[in-house]
């Protein structure tokens, strides 16, 4: 076949496939996208068309063949106009999450042995407050005690006494150099 009865065939289907693909996909400018690409397509494999066999069939099944690859990917597909999700996807960088969990580990050591081990009990092992008095054989009170000055110590080791939301050391220092000293954390 040559390439004017080719083109020609392509030009005489247009109507039938625009038709086609408005009604598999419900839109008009989605459509007209479709057909674009379905003739994009077949021009580029116009060597693959057999001459004598149904072009009109061939260009339906390409069409359809597209339509229905956007509509699967559309599907793993997130409309994120506003990037919201793509926010989400951040991910922080744990090159000192080591040096963290050795810093934790550290201040773990150093708490009071009845205050490490109750909130080792209720903390990490998931032991109610009820079930760790009674295997330390002490009151419920003295557990929730132990925990909370646990947790108050740790967080005092661990954040060497400045709130991590709030200012760095040099900001502290500068605002001290400036006066304000009273207004801090």
């Amino acid at each position: 076949m040559s390439s004017d009865s080719f083109k020609e065939g392509l030009i005489a289907h247009i109507p039938s496939l625009r038709a086609f693909a408005a009604s598999l996909s419900g839109s008009i400018t989605l459509a007209d996208d479709l057909v674009q690409d379905t003739l994009l397509k077949a021009w580029a494999n116009a060597d693959k068309f057999e001459p004598g066999t149904n072009m009109r069939a061939w260009l339906f099944t390409i069409l359809r063949n597209i339509y229905y690859s956007l509509y699967r990917k559309r599907s793993r597909e997130v409309q994120d106009s506003e990037g919201t999700y793509a926010q989400r996807l951040a991910v922080h960088g744990n090159q000192e999450g080591h040096l963290e969990v050795a810093d934790f580990k550290v201040a773990l050591a150093q708490l009071p042995e009845e205050q490490r081990e109750a909130l080792i009990m209720v903390g990490a092992s998931g032991i109610s407050y009820e079930e760790a008095a009674e295997i330390c054989g002490v009151a419920l009170g003295t557990i929730k005690s132990r925990v909370n000055r646990a947790r108050a110590k740790l967080g005092e080791m661990l954040s060497g006494g400045i709130d991590e939301t709030g200012p760095d050391a040099k900001m502290l220092a500068a605002l001290r150099a400036a006066g304000g000293e009273s207004t801090l954390p």
